[in-house]
């Protein structure tokens, strides 16, 4: 069911990942996944605000509407991997992150969804529920 959740997201191209700074909620757009040793992982640099309330709060949510108006909402638990392999792995599913990023710079940071609770949506049928 993982994988579903990571095609979908694909397949949107876009999605919000929501975080919590205190009490304010921080919602920014991502775009890059990849599944790895059976999990599903997001990216984004050690320099950004989005990993530090990542760390000092990992619950995030994650939503995404596809062009057959379709949504997901992933709840979960972002847990950093520091791995090289990790990092090496998505980068070479998602190529366009190397004008950013490489596995040794210091500032990629790869983390992976924890304990997530998926629903699926749609104004015509009703809603898919799932976890991983």
């Amino acid at each position: 069911m993982m994988h579903r959740a990571a095609e979908f997201l694909r397949k949107c191209g876009t999605f919000y990942l929501a975080t919590c700074e205190g009490d304010q909620p921080r919602v920014r757009p991502f775009g890059a996944v990849d599944e790895f040793e059976g999990r599903l992982y997001l990216v984004t640099g050690n320099q950004k605000p989005v990993f530090k309330q990542m760390q000092a709060c990992p619950r995030v949510e994650i939503c995404a509407m596809d062009s057959e108006m379709k949504w997901i909402r992933i709840s979960a638990r972002a847990v950093a991997d520091p791995r090289k392999e990790a990092r090496e792995h998505m980068l070479e599913s998602n190529p366009g992150l190397k004008r950013m990023y490489s596995a040794e710079d210091g500032i990629m940071e790869v983390l992976y969804l924890k304990d997530a609770s998926v629903t699926l949506s749609s104004f015509t049928a009703a809603p898919e529920q799932w976890s991983f």
